[in-house]
């Protein structure tokens, strides 16, 4: 019988090349979204940026955004900034709502 080895792939931190390759999107699109403060790397250069694994999500939510609705860039950051809002404000309503 052959044994199964559980792997976890989880993804701690991106450079700036993997993130892209995750959402199929240009370097300075991801940068513009650095600059309008959708994503927050760390690092000081884009040589050094790493993204937390978390960015993947933001990003791809912000590529459909651009992508389906045509928002620019700033667009793209008010909507997210948006809907975290009201996802924050539905969580904190379904506490006080029985189900």
């Amino acid at each position: 019988m052959k044994k199964t080895i559980m792997r976890s792939d989880i993804v701690d931190t991106l450079t700036l090349q993997d993130l892209c390759r995750f959402c199929h999107a240009e370097e300075q699109w991801v940068i513009e979204l650095v600059e309008y403060g959708v994503l927050e790397p760390k690092g000081s250069t884009t040589g050094n940026w790493r993204f937390v694994g978390t960015s993947i999500v933001r990003a791809k939510k912000a590529r459909r955004l651009h992508r389906d609705l045509g928002i620019n860039t700033a667009g793209v950051a008010l909507a997210l900034d948006l809907l975290e809002e009201r996802d924050a404000v539905l969580r904190r309503l379904a506490q006080y709502e029985p189900i």
